[in-house]
C-alpha cells in the first residue's frame, strides 16, 4: 500500500505589507468592528465600542460582520475599511 503525502505549504510568496501608523489619539476617529460572525463577537464589540466612545472619544463605531467566519472579509468590507482611521477584527464562540 502506498501512502502520499501531500505539500500543505503555498507555492505563492505573500507580499509583505508595512503596518499601518499608530493613531496618537482616538478622539474624533472613526474605529470599525470586522466580525467573524460567531455569536460571542457582537456583545464583545458592542461593550469595547461603547468604552471606546465614552472613555476615548471616538466619534463613529461600525460594525461589520463576515458572512464566512472561515472565508476572508467581502470585497465590500475591505473597500470600507479605507475610510476608518482604525480597525479591530475579531473572532469568538
Amino acid at each position: 500500500m502506498t501512502i502520499r503525502v501531500l505539500d500543505p505549504s503555498s507555492e505563492m510568496v505573500a507580499a509583505l505589507g508595512e503596518a499601518a501608523p499608530r493613531l496618537e489619539a482616538f478622539d474624533g476617529k472613526t474605529v470599525g468592528f470586522i466580525s467573524n460572525g460567531k455569536e460571542g463577537t457582537i456583545g464583545f464589540f458592542s461593550h469595547l465600542g461603547q468604552m471606546l466612545k465614552e472613555d476615548y472619544g471616538v466619534s463613529d463605531v461600525i460594525l461589520r460582520v463576515k458572512s464566512n467566519y472561515s472565508a476572508p472579509a467581502d470585497a465590500a468590507i475591505v473597500n470600507e475599511i479605507s475610510r476608518w482611521d482604525a480597525v479591530i477584527s475579531g473572532v469568538g464562540d
